[in-house]
């Protein structure tokens, strides 16, 4: 280990009741998406205090964060990015306290060596990756322009670094019918819910015939008034998601396709459109990712990937596709555990978690002391990436 990334190791080890303490504040007050406004102060207040130029609200939205470090020199720009919104009910069942913890961490371990370092370090604070795309906006208001990589860490229950994730779009329907008594007139009448129900019976039988690791799920939203009312309105809500954003797109189109089919057999009017987030498929870049499992080796945490090839979804599927991006995955508790579970949101919070924390903070820090140093490990990175890009 060379001297720079010992410092930024030693450098984590002291930050690390400061670091504890964020992760549990934020733990302790989960915000949903868009609404992190104490953990966005919070994170802002901590850059702010050792000297990172900070923005708050940027991209015009209220919690995120943008900020700086003030050693700015010619060479690559790499950015670390945070995350810290929770999802409802559940708290951080995604653990995104720790997320911010380790961002914040990996950012905090570098500023005194920044001095002598080539190029720019940014710290993102990414509002609403739990289906709000926080870091969509960031990349469509031009925030990512410039960055030369990028770079975030997630607790999972398997330490894995090369993971992709699956494109997403969230699809509202509703169908419109006619009311009439049930009983008294059921033939006057156009059933709404029937309409719903056929296009969930039309996407079942099409699950015989779509590629594995695709998921089509959804929830009906309205179901109808009352028992004895023919509905006139019935609507559901799905998520569409695939390994490809084009196959995505296809199921898309399928899903339109039952929908149709279920306004043409009931005679109900359908309103089909997206709402919510798109997010891209994640682009994990291997260049960069191998740095990282070099650095993770030198931390003495082994990998351990999941057998199986399930995959969620998440905005930093964007950014892999606007600049070179790792989303490296690191385990905090068993296989058994379900992410989105209230046994994950108290491993978000518990011994080993925020070890974890520490790792991933020194293992970022020292995979950005890599991009900024090693000018052939980033032409790598980039060469990489434009070949996908090129592919795509």
């Amino acid at each position: 280990m060379n001297e720079w990334k010992e410092e930024a190791c030693a450098r984590v080890d002291e930050l690390g009741g400061r670091l504890r303490a964020v992760s549990r504040e934020i733990h302790e007050n989960p915000e949903l998406k868009f609404e992190e406004v104490r953990a966005s102060r919070l994170l802002a207040t901590e850059l702010e205090a050792d000297g990172f130029n900070v923005e708050l609200g940027a991209a015009g939205l209220e919690t995120a964060i943008y900020a700086v470090h003030p050693a700015i020199s010619t060479g690559p720009t790499v950015a670390i990015i945070g995350e810290y919104d929770a999802l409802p009910e559940i708290g951080h069942a995604c653990g995104h306290n720790l997320i911010a913890g380790a961002a914040l961490g990996a950012s905090l371990s570098l500023v005194e060596i920044k001095a002598d370092l080539p190029g720019k370090l940014i710290f993102f604070g990414t509002p609403a990756e739990e289906g709000g795309g926080g870091k969509v906006m960031m990349v469509d208001a031009g925030l990512f322009n410039g960055i030369d990589a990028a770079m975030m860490f997630h607790p999972s229950t398997h330490t894995v670094v090369d993971w992709g994730s699956l494109a997403i779009t969230e699809v509202a329907i509703s169908f419109t019918g006619k009311p009439s008594h049930s009983s008294g007139s059921p033939e006057k009448g156009i059933n709404a819910l029937d309409a719903v129900i056929q296009t969930f019976n039309g996407i079942n039988a099409l699950r015989q015939h779509i590629k594995d690791g695709a998921r089509i799920h959804g929830i009906i939203t309205n179901g109808g008034a009352k028992p004895n009312i023919v509905p006139e309105h019935a609507a559901a809500l799905f998520y569409v998601r695939a390994a490809e954003n084009n196959y995505r797109d296809k199921l898309l189109e399928k899903l339109r396709r039952c929908a149709e089919g279920a306004a043409l057999a009931t005679g109900a009017t359908l309103s089909y459109k997206t709402v919510g987030h798109s997010y891209q498929a994640m682009k994990p870049n291997q260049a960069i990712g191998d740095a990282f499992v070099r650095n993770l080796e030198i931390l003495g945490e082994p990998l351990n990937p999941p057998t199986d090839n399930s995959m969620g979804s998440t905005d930093m599927g964007d950014v892999s596709q606007a600049v070179p991006a790792i989303h490296p995955y690191i385990k905090i508790c068993a296989a058994e555990i379900a992410a989105h579970s209230r046994e994950f949101a108290a491993a978000a919070a518990s011994e080993r978690g925020e070890q974890v924390m520490l790792i991933a903070a020194k293992a970022m820090a020292m995979t950005t002391i890599d991009l900024l140093t090693d000018p052939a490990l980033l032409r790598k990175a980039k060469g990489e990436f434009c070949s996908h890009h090129h592919e795509a």
